[in-house]
């Protein structure tokens, strides 16, 4: 009777989770993304200078003009390798609100490098009316916020392609099998030599999307590199500790027979 109980039990679960399968296969599952090898990846792993500065000027020259980068300051940049007049004439190409004057009035000025970023739009309402009710997310932690987050991108900006004959797109929507739903009202950001690196390193779409997540990455977690030293620190430590312990103990019960 056991046996039989505990069959049943199996079958009823297997047949659940077909049925589960089934229906997420039915509503279009999102692909899962190809893994890749990032430099900062592992306990090891560091921010490439060269890609955070290429990264920028995806950011800048593509992303920019919908997506926000709000809790990032311009002054940040030189933790990436930017110098202090590099940093003050990106910051000063932007306008950005002044303190009232005298007259209560608001006038803007030159950004400065302790501005954050700029948004592209004034307010929600402004993005969705340019761009046709969908909502340009910012992008500062966006790394964090999807799961897996960095391949997830690099997947998304490189996935565009042309839908399956049996899936309907409709007007306003581009398919893409890494974005939940398979459709997304984002069109195709990145394109062959889309922009011109200031290194000169081809600006393929591979590279557009490889150097533009790591600069991502960075907005998200500019500690990583910190973080990643102090645990190895941590570890070094407690690995030393143990074996300062253990001959201590060895020595107190050395006459211990």
């Amino acid at each position: 009777m056991n046996m039989f109980r505990t069959a049943l039990v199996a079958g009823v679960v297997a047949a659940t989770a077909t049925i589960g399968l089934s229906s997420a296969n039915a509503a279009g599952e999102v692909v899962h993304p190809p893994e890749h090898h990032w430099s900062f990846s592992g306990l090891f792993g560091t921010y490439d200078r060269a890609a955070l500065r290429r990264g920028f000027e995806v950011y800048k020259g593509v992303c920019a003009g919908c997506h926000g980068l709000r809790l990032v300051a311009y002054r940040n940049l030189m933790d990436i390798g930017f110098t202090e007049d590099e940093v003050k004439a990106i910051a000063a190409q932007v306008s950005v609100p002044a303190e009232p004057n005298a007259d209560g009035e608001i006038e803007d000025r030159p950004g400065i490098p302790a501005d954050r970023f700029k948004s592209p739009f004034a307010n929600e309402n402004a993005a969705r009316a340019a761009n046709g009710g969908a909502y340009p997310p910012d992008l500062s932690l966006m790394v964090k916020a999807r799961h897996n987050g960095a391949n997830y991108m690099k997947a998304l900006l490189t996935g565009y392609q042309e839908p399956p004959a049996d899936k309907q797109v409709p007007d306003g929507m581009h398919y893409n099998p890494y974005f939940p739903g398979q459709l997304i009202a984002m069109a195709q950001p990145l394109y062959e030599d889309g922009i011109e690196y200031s290194d000169k390193t081809k600006a393929t779409i591979k590279q557009q999307a490889e150097d533009v997540v790591t600069f991502l990455t960075w907005a998200a977690q500019p500690e990583l590199e910190a973080r990643k030293r102090l645990g190895v620190k941590v570890i070094l430590f407690l690995l030393l500790l143990t074996g300062l312990l253990y001959v201590v103990k060895r020595r107190i019960w050395a006459d211990v027979h």
